[in-house]
């Protein structure tokens, strides 16, 4: 099993595409993927799922999802706090795992645990117990369910974001080619140095994934070429701007199944190749 987190500080510049694009090239290549949501925004969710993980004030979130997994885990804790609680009450409690909260895609191979937009409420009770290992260790647990697994994270680095750094093998990092994406870059690989070093020594950096790239025009090119000089890991397989996308996003249907032979869909193609090539 894989697991790659793609992360980045900054919204807009792609993350939730990627990830769900890749995911959805890695099942239709015959490996069985998961891609998890951990934005509120549930943008990867609504793009796999469609209708039924569309939510609004008169519609709540689709379920179960990945905010009820984490709401277990702090159940999980207050339990064993309580004097009097029966053994096999607790082992009860214990024994739901992250696979009771999985959806499956319309597409084979692709399976989803969707997002909530209240997510965020239990980020401070989350901190305080110092629950930011539980997604790994659940994740491990699953090993023989899943070989790729894709995280969405929020454009924040927050205790979720930290959590997936922490349960990934790799992380990517969507960049737009423009100098405030350049100047949080640093900022961002920072965050991902200090995860290394405190929490998770084997995650490694697999790449910026260059987004939105015109190659005719001169600000991108020179952007993408400081970030070489600064020997920063740029993926050579770098995606251009299409409208495609936008209906890719309404159609809810990923690039491999809207439009195999398009060239965004080839470069996505070539994006994931590279990184799988990184792999053997």
């Amino acid at each position: 099993m894989l697991t790659r987190v793609v992360f980045n500080q900054k919204g807009g510049v792609g993350k939730s595409s990627i990830a769900v694009n890749l995911a959805a090239i890695s099942a239709y290549q015959g490996f069985k993927t998961l891609l998890i949501d951990l934005d509120p925004q549930a943008n990867s969710s609504q793009y796999l799922l469609g209708e039924e993980a569309i939510y609004a004030a008169d519609r709540p979130a689709l379920q179960p999802n990945i905010e009820n997994y984490f709401e277990e885990v702090l159940s999980s804790n207050q339990s064993k706090g309580l004097l009097g609680n029966a053994l096999g009450s607790l082992l009860k409690t214990r024994s739901k795992g992250l696979d009771s909260y999985v959806h499956q895609s319309p597409f084979p191979n692709l399976s989803v645990i969707p997002a909530s937009p209240t997510l965020g409420t239990l980020a401070h009770a989350l901190e305080a117990k110092h629950k930011i290992y539980k997604l790994r260790d659940a994740l491990q647990q699953m090993s023989a369910q899943y070989e790729r697994i894709y995280i969405d994270t929020p454009p924040a680095f927050n205790v979720f974001t930290l959590s997936a750094l922490i349960a990934a093998d790799r992380v990517l990092i969507p960049f737009d080619c423009d100098v405030f994406s350049k100047r949080a870059l640093h900022s961002l690989i920072e965050n991902v140095i200090e995860t290394q070093d405190d929490h998770n020594s084997a995650l490694e950096i697999e790449g910026i994934v260059v987004n939105q790239y015109q190659v005719q025009a001169k600000l991108p090119r020179q952007v993408v070429q400081q970030l070489k000089d600064e020997q920063l890991p740029v993926l050579n397989s770098m995606l251009p701007p299409s409208i495609i996308m936008k209906e890719s996003h309404l159609k809810n249907l990923p690039l491999i199944h809207l439009a195999t032979d398009h060239k965004l869909t080839q470069a996505y193609q070539s994006l994931f190749n590279e990184i799988e090539q990184n792999n053997r």
